[in-house]
């Protein structure tokens, strides 16, 4: 799957030019085989989407429905969040050993370290710099036989 993948982006890229995207594997229902969610950075035209891939089925989601005046940051949001979907699916549901996505090269997220003697103080850092309250934050305390070491997820809409 991965190979066929990278075949469809280096074919993509011939018709388009630089693309930044990301993908994320999931398993079929049958849960024998995958299949593939993915963003790309721009409009690219149905017809190349379907000339790059010959593999089988296709479904094409323009992100829409925005209210008037949404920029390309609220495009990118609403993206990460149908992609986080399935990036946040059980790791035992995808490739074992690895990625849970893989980004266009050249294109990675940026990594901000955050330090803190606190997790409070962790997210009240993160706040400030997302700009807004977590939407969501778990912590490994909270589950009664957490047996791996402490670890908190936060995510921001």
């Amino acid at each position: 799957m991965r190979g066929h993948v990278q075949s469809y982006f280096r074919k993509l890229r011939r018709l388009t030019g630089p693309l930044p995207y990301v993908w994320v594997p999931e398993f079929h229902a049958d849960g024998e085989r995958y299949h593939v969610h993915f963003a790309v950075g721009r409009f690219v035209h149905w017809t190349w989407i379907r000339r790059a891939w010959p593999h089988g089925i296709i479904h094409i989601k323009l992100i829409g429905d925005l209210p008037v005046g949404s920029g390309t940051r609220e495009e990118a949001r609403v993206a990460a969040r149908y992609l986080a979907k399935y990036v946040g699916k059980a790791l035992e549901d995808g490739p074992a050993g690895l990625h849970r996505y893989e980004v266009a090269q050249g294109y990675r997220p940026l990594c901000r370290r955050i330090v803190g003697s606190t997790l409070q103080e962790v997210l009240s850092k993160a706040t400030e710099m997302m700009g807004s309250e977590p939407a969501r934050v778990w912590d490994s305390a909270s589950v009664e036989d957490w047996a791996g070491p402490p670890a908190v997820w936060a995510s921001w809409t």
